[in-house]
């Protein structure tokens, strides 16, 4: 059976109870449901651990889709954990601090597509920083002019929103999909998209739903680096939590 995805109705829900369903040949464990997002979409899979009922814990180091049913998620324990048994039911707890850095860093990625207004051409995202890959036939970017442009979103801590689509929108709006190489896994016949201020069609993208409430939890950004070629130029925002607004959700 296809693993429930608790993510996609909310990003910050820290633990769940969940039955373990089968434990494959390798030692991954699968759950009925799970609130951790595997590995995909230029993003790493989370981490954390499975509480059994004698108070025991088993340490999750990162998730994955399996590669024989898309649908199904594994949770690849680390090395010399006890496993569970199918049947068994466990609580499955989040690496609270490492998610939420990746959801701030997906966000503030998110808002970055909108202030370079370029086709995307890859990205990722890594442990409190991230990267975007843009289709810029000529470099001069100003690094000061972009920084202004992100933080003043970010100030703005408005909410981000987001709704389902249908794969027959999808299709006859190929644009929505700013980086091709990095969708994220959907649902059967649907989408989720997210909309980041301002409410235009540049910023409304498919979303893998593992990103901050509002553009304020992104915190202070600026370019760290740009490098230029013929073809493509790539920017890093950094690692910062200078800027708190009001709502700013602490880790």
């Amino acid at each position: 059976m296809p693993t429930e995805l608790l993510f996609r109705q909310d990003a910050y829900l820290r633990e769940t109870p969940a039955t373990v369903e089968a434990v494959n040949e390798r030692g991954g464990i699968i759950l009925d449901r799970t609130n951790f997002y595997a590995t995909g979409g230029g993003q790493p899979g989370d981490a954390g651990h499975l509480r059994r009922a004698d108070g025991s814990e088993i340490t999750i180091a990162t998730t994955i889709y399996d590669p024989e049913d898309k649908s199904r998620v594994i949770h690849v324990p680390a090395e010399g954990q006890a496993l569970p048994a199918p049947g068994e039911a466990v609580t499955v707890v989040l690496d609270w601090e490492r998610r939420f850095k990746r959801m701030r860093v997906h966000t503030a990625l998110h808002l970055l597509s909108v202030v370079l207004t370029f086709p995307v051409t890859g990205g990722s995202i890594g442990e409190g920083d991230g990267r975007l890959d843009f289709d810029i036939p000529e470099g001069g970017l100003d690094k000061a002019e972009i920084s202004e442009k992100l933080n003043a979103l970010v100030a703005r801590n408005a909410d981000v929103t987001e709704r389902w689509i249908t794969d027959e929108e999808l299709d006859a709006n190929p644009g929505l999909v700013k980086t091709p190489s990095a969708i994220p896994p959907c649902s059967p016949g649907a989408a989720p998209m997210c909309a980041t201020p301002p409410r235009s069609a540049r910023s409304r993208s498919p979303i893998s739903r593992r990103r901050a409430s509002r553009t304020g939890a992104s915190g202070s950004r600026s370019p760290e680096n740009t490098k230029a070629d013929a073809q493509r130029t790539r920017l890093w925002p950094v690692k910062t939590s200078s800027f708190r607004p009001n709502g700013w959700l602490s880790a």
